[in-house]
C-alpha cells in the first residue's frame, strides 16, 4: 500500500523538474559590470533591459560591486540602459539575448573615450563639456522654477495678498539663497504687507523683516558689482534702488538715522539719481520732524537737480515751520519765500500752486516768478 502512494509522488516531482527544465531551455541569462568615467563601480544603479520586439521590461539591480544578474530573459532583441538617481547614464541599442548566457558590462571611461575620440576631443575635454552642459541644464531648470514662483508671487501681490506673495517668495529663497531679486521682492512685499496690517505687531515685524530682506540683497548686489570689472551701469543702477528700498523700509521701521544713511549711499552709489534719493531722505526727515535735517537734504536735491520744484516746495514748508511770531506778525527764516516762488516758476499750475500761494501770504510775502508775464499778489 506504501509503494503505491510513493509511486505516484515520485512521478509528480519529475514531471514539475520537467516543466523547470523546459522553462530553463526557452529564456537566457543576462550579466555585467556597470563602471563609471572613473573606473569605479556603480553601485545601487538600475539596468533595465528592455525587449524591443514585445514591449516586456526586466528591472535590475547592481550590488557594491557594481555588477547585475539575471535569469530567464526571453530571447529577442533589447534596448539596454543604465541609469542612476533617475538619471540615464548611458545605454546600447539592439543588444540580442538567445538561450546563451549574455555579458553586457557598461564601462563609462571607456565609452567616454571612444564618444570624444569621434568628436575629435581628448576624454578630458568631452567630460568639461558635459559637465558644464549638465550644470547649464540644471540652471536652465531652476530659473524656470524661480520665475514661476516669482509669477505666483506677484499675481497674489497685485490682488492684494501679500501674506502668499511672501511665503512664495520665502520659499525661493530658500532654493536658491544667492540671488538679489529674490530678498529684494520678498522685502517689497514684506513692506507692502506691513503698510497693509491693522496689527502694531505685525506690521513692526513685516517692517523689520523688510530690512533683514533688503540687507541681504544689497549686499549679493554690492559684491556683484564690485566683481564686475566692467561695472554695469545697470547692475550699479539696480543696487541704488535697492539702498533706496532699504531706507525706505528702515524708515517706517523707525531707524530714522539708518534709513539717512542708505538713501546717502543710494545718492553716492548713483550719482545721475541722487536728486530722487535725496528728495526721498528729506521726505523721511519731513515726517520725522526733523526740520534742519529735511531742509539740508532738499538743498541736495536742488544741487543735483535745479529743476525738481517739489523739492523747494517742501524746503519752503520746513522753513517755514521754523517761523517765529514778532507781535502778529509772522517772521520766516530767509529764504523761505525764495523756495516758495521757486516752485511757482517751475510749477506755475503744480498739484502744490495754491498751497505755496497761501504760505506767501501767510508771511506777507509776493508771488515773483519768472513764468510769462511777472506778477506780483498780497
Amino acid at each position: 500500500m506504501t509503494k503505491r502512494i510513493l509511486m505516484p509522488t515520485l512521478i509528480s516531482l519529475l514531471a514539475v523538474v520537467g516543466v523547470c527544465r523546459l522553462v530553463a531551455q526557452n529564456s537566457g541569462t543576462v550579466k555585467g559590470v556597470c563602471k563609471d568615467v572613473d573606473g569605479k563601480p556603480i553601485a545601487g544603479a538600475q539596468v533595465e533591459w528592455y525587449n524591443t520586439e514585445n514591449g516586456r521590461k526586466y528591472e535590475l539591480k547592481t550590488n557594491n560591486k557594481g555588477e547585475y544578474f539575471s535569469l530567464g530573459i526571453v530571447p529577442g532583441k533589447y534596448k539596454v540602459t543604465l541609469s542612476s538617481a533617475g538619471k540615464e547614464l548611458f545605454h546600447y541599442g539592439g543588444v540580442d539575448v538567445s538561450l546563451d548566457e549574455k555579458e553586457l558590462d557598461f564601462d563609462l571611461k571607456k565609452e567616454q573615450a571612444a564618444t570624444a575620440q569621434a568628436a575629435g576631443m581628448t576624454p578630458e575635454q568631452l567630460k568639461a563639456q558635459q559637465e558644464a552642459a549638465a550644470k547649464a541644464a540644471k540652471e536652465n531648470a531652476n530659473i524656470k522654477n524661480l520665475n514661476d514662483r516669482l509669477a505666483v508671487a506677484k499675481q497674489a501681490a497685485d490682488a492684494g495678498d501679500f501674506n502668499t506673495a511672501v511665503s512664495t517668495m520665502t520659499e525661493a529663497t530658500q532654493l536658491d539663497p544667492n540671488r538679489d531679486l529674490l530678498w529684494a521682492k520678498l522685502g517689497d512685499y514684506e513692506e507692502s504687507a506691513g503698510a497693509k496690517s491693522a496689527d502694531a505687531a505685525e506690521k513692526t515685524k513685516d517692517f523689520s523683516d523688510a530690512v533683514t530682506d533688503y540687507e541681504k540683497a544689497v549686499d549679493l548686489k554690492q559684491k556683484a558689482v564690485d566683481a564686475d570689472a566692467k561695472k554695469n551701469p545697470d547692475e550699479i543702477k539696480k543696487l541704488a534702488s535697492y539702498y533706496n528700498n532699504l531706507g525706505q523700509a528702515e524708515a517706517k521701521a523707525g531707524k530714522v538715522d539708518d534709513a539717512a544713511k542708505s538713501y546717502n549711499q543710494a545718492a553716492q552709489v548713483d550719482p545721475a539719481g541722487a536728486a530722487q534719493y535725496y528728495f526721498n531722505l528729506g521726505a523721511i526727515m519731513t515726517n520725522s520732524g526733523r526740520a534742519d535735517d529735511a531742509i539740508a537734504a532738499f538743498d541736495k536735491s536742488i544741487a543735483t537737480d535745479p529743476t525738481r520744484a517739489e523739492a523747494y516746495y517742501w524746503k519752503g514748508v520746513n522753513l517755514l515751520g521754523k517761523a517765529t511770531l514778532k507781535g502778529d506778525k509772522m517772521v520766516a527764516p530767509d529764504g523761505t519765500a525764495e523756495a516758495f516762488n521757486k516752485y511757482l516758476e517751475l510749477q506755475p499750475n503744480g498739484q502744490y500752486a495754491d498751497p505755496a500761494k497761501q504760505m506767501l501770504a501767510s508771511i506777507g510775502a509776493n508771488v515773483e516768478t519768472q513764468y510769462g508775464k511777472k506778477k506780483t499778489s498780497k
